[in-house]
């Protein structure tokens, strides 16, 4: 009936003034946006991801890169050894020629008293002094094969590197500093002094 209104339609609300005006209804109001909200942002790609996110490395190119890395290894393994073999080496000899030139040092005053009784052998005493003379001579073979030989200075330059002066003395005709006796002879052991020869230097 006209003049009558929808009683769940109450005076005032926006339902009642949107039917008092031109009859259709209006479109809803869109939202405003949220002031401060945090827009979502693209991650930025990194670059070994990147990277890593492409193409496979070639087979054939891995493999040559390996053999080179194993082959710089196997030469830097194979250097090491040589050196170690070489020091070892070294080590070794000079171990032995310590050893021999300690038991050299041990036989020298062996050789000096044999030489000592033969020259105080008295007369009559042939065969005694051919006996100690066979031994002189053997032992003296034995420090030849291994590179020892015997040196004796009289009559030149005193020298500190291959001669130890005992005493100095006077004598006629002789220069000052010249070796005019030797008390023990020296040894040399493959060209290195092994015993200085002990002498009497003129003053």
């Amino acid at each position: 009936m006209e003049g009558k209104q929808d009683p769940a339609v109450e005076e005032g609300s926006p339902v009642a003034e949107q039917a008092a005006g031109d009859g259709s209804p209006s479109p809803p109001e869109p939202e405003a946006p949220v002031r401060g909200a945090e827009e979502e942002v693209a991650p930025v790609a990194d670059p070994e991801e990147a990277e890593a996110a492409g193409e496979p490395e070639d087979e054939l190119a891995v493999a040559l890169r390996e053999r080179g890395e194993y082959l710089a290894l196997a030469q830097r393994t194979q250097a090491d050894f040589e050196n170690y073999r070489k020091r070892a080496a070294k080590e070794s000899a000079n171990a032995g020629q310590r050893a021999k030139s300690g038991l050299i040092g041990e036989l020298l005053p062996v050789v000096d008293n044999l030489e000592r009784a033969l020259a105080s052998a008295a007369e009559g005493e042939d065969q005694l002094a051919d006996g100690v003379r066979l031994v002189h001579s053997e032992l003296i073979a034995v420090l030849a094969r291994n590179g020892v030989e015997p040196f004796d200075p009289a009559g030149r330059k005193f020298d500190p590197s291959f001669h130890e002066a005992v005493s100095k003395r006077q004598q006629e005709g002789a220069e000052p500093g010249m070796v005019i006796d030797v008390v023990e002879k020296g040894y040399s052991l493959n060209a290195t002094v092994l015993r200085p020869a002990r002498v009497v230097v003129s003053g």
